[in-house]
């Protein structure tokens, strides 16, 4: 399995793009974004198209919409890049 890592967040750096939401998406869940990241790399992993692993990080894991897209698309970007 490919993993992604989680940006560091600490630099003081303004996370742009779906990053952004990293901050937030840490505060609101009490879960390090790593961990999201890696959920959400193990079901893309699995074949699941972009839309049902947003809806897994949400029906199972009760993130919001825009946070569970948030952490989709940064791994489907990192992934892509290689």
């Amino acid at each position: 399995m490919a993993r992604v890592i989680a940006p560091d967040l600490s630099s003081g750096e303004k996370p742009k793009g779906p990053a952004s939401y990293f901050p937030s998406i840490e505060k609101t869940y009490g879960r390090p974004v790593q961990e999201w990241l890696d959920l959400a790399v193990a079901e893309l992993d699995a074949g699941r198209p972009h839309m049902e692993v947003v809806g897994v990080l949400k029906d199972d894991h009760g993130l919001g919409h825009g946070h569970a897209n948030a952490i989709v698309a940064y791994a489907k970007a990192k992934l892509a890049a290689g």
